[in-house]
């Protein structure tokens, strides 16, 4: 039998990479990652080499079943150069300090975007919806735009294995949400980056834009913007019970502002305003149950004796989970080790 393996990767464009993909054929395919062999690209058309040098590699990673095809799989990949070394935009290979004792919880906000007026779903083509405030988790055909495609993601993750744990219309017209758990940095980033690939992959099927752009509607009028907050966790923050253990954490990424923002992702100053339930970017804070802070505590772990995560409220919608996930867990490390 015939098997369709789709290999998905992240090109070089900057500020935001953006996803791409090439289908092979496999023959009496396995199913099993190390049977995917490693492939090639033309790195020129993806700004990752030059046009007289343009050989670029793909090294699968993850791999998942493609309920969007028949006989088919997606493959997660590493960009790699010729040589085999890891290719600078590569931010999954350059993962520091791997520890799958974190657990992330990602929150994905969105914008479906109609791609004949440039706004979103349910934004008429001349002026504005009624403003936001029934939108969020809002049932109806007056307040819910694009479900038929999210409903359908939400089953296509699921048939793929990907640990989707909710989805909820968000605060303004045509935003949605979904949530993502996983253990460590790298299966973190790996099922992120697939969940985009089928939502962007259905947008083609209903002819509509997945805007990623953490304030598409421009930080100067009355919208919510678009997050991806971090929720994370160690074994630690299960199981200490104490209150000073989580301190001591929020304190240490106070120390670490530049270094966070630099990977939450780019625009993230037009979202991060103090508005809209955000703090401005040239703030740092902390609070219970604050969805106005740089880092919330959330209220159950504090009802749970302070066992529990933490909620990093600043990762925009479209920045890097490998990169996001790697600095929680390197500067939650180094409040660990001052303790």
């Amino acid at each position: 039998m015939k098997t369709k393996l789709e290999y998905i990767w992240l090109d070089g464009y900057t500020p935001t990479q953006t996803l791409r993909a090439k289908t092979r054929i496999a023959k009496d395919f396995s199913g099993k990652l190390e049977d995917c062999p490693v492939w090639s690209f033309d790195g020129s058309s993806t700004r990752q080499a030059e046009g007289g040098d343009s050989d670029c590699l793909l090294k699968p990673v993850a791999i998942y079943p493609d309920p969007t095809r028949k006989n088919a799989y997606v493959v997660m990949t590493e960009v790699l150069n010729a040589d085999g070394t890891p290719h600078a935009s590569n931010g999954r290979a350059h993962i520091e300090d791997e520890d799958e004792d974190f657990w992330f919880g990602f929150e994905q906000e969105y914008f479906l975007m109609d791609p004949q007026t440039n706004k979103p779903l349910g934004f008429p083509a001349d002026g504005y919806p009624a403003p936001q405030g029934p939108y969020y988790c809002g049932v109806g055909a007056q307040h819910s735009f694009g479900r038929e495609l999210v409903e359908e993601h939400f089953d296509v993750c699921l048939e793929a294995g990907l640990n989707v744990e909710g989805i909820n219309a968000e605060v303004a017209a045509g935003q949605w949400e979904y949530q993502i758990f996983a253990k460590g940095a790298h299966d973190a980033g790996d099922q992120i980056w697939v969940s985009r690939y089928f939502l962007e992959k259905l947008g083609e099927k209903y002819g509509v834009v997945v805007e990623w752009h953490p304030k598409p509607l421009g930080k100067e009028l009355d919208w919510n913007g678009s997050g991806m907050h971090a929720n994370f966790s160690n074994g630690l923050m299960r199981t200490c019970a104490d209150k000073k253990v989580f301190v001591a954490i929020c304190e240490e990424f106070g120390n670490h502002i530049d270094e966070c923002i630099s990977v939450y992702g780019a625009y993230n100053d037009q979202r991060l305003t103090g508005l809209h339930e955000t703090a401005a970017i040239t703030d740092f804070s902390y609070g219970v149950s604050d969805r106005g802070s740089s880092i919330r505590i959330p209220i159950g772990t504090v009802e749970d004796g302070w066992k529990g995560r933490l909620e990093d409220r600043r990762p925009s919608s479209n920045g890097d989970p490998y990169k996001i996930a790697a600095v929680i867990i390197k500067v939650t490390h180094k409040a660990v080790e001052k303790l």
